[in-house]
């Protein structure tokens, strides 16, 4: 096994990053928020699941 001359924790001078800091990105609105697709998603299953308990009960 090799001998490591790097101090534990830091990285050797070979294998570091040279790239720069990522830009953060914004916001991307209503694309990123699961909570109101999946609301929206039970609430459109909720509707279909109405539509056919309505029929076997001969209300539509």
């Amino acid at each position: 096994m090799a001998i490591s001359l790097t101090p534990p924790g830091e990285t050797p001078p070979c294998e570091g990053s040279i790239s720069e800091a990522h830009i953060e990105r914004p916001d991307g609105g209503i694309w990123e928020h699961p909570v109101l697709w999946a609301t929206v998603v039970l609430l459109g299953s909720l509707v279909v699941a109405g539509y056919f308990i309505a029929r076997i009960f001969g209300f539509t």
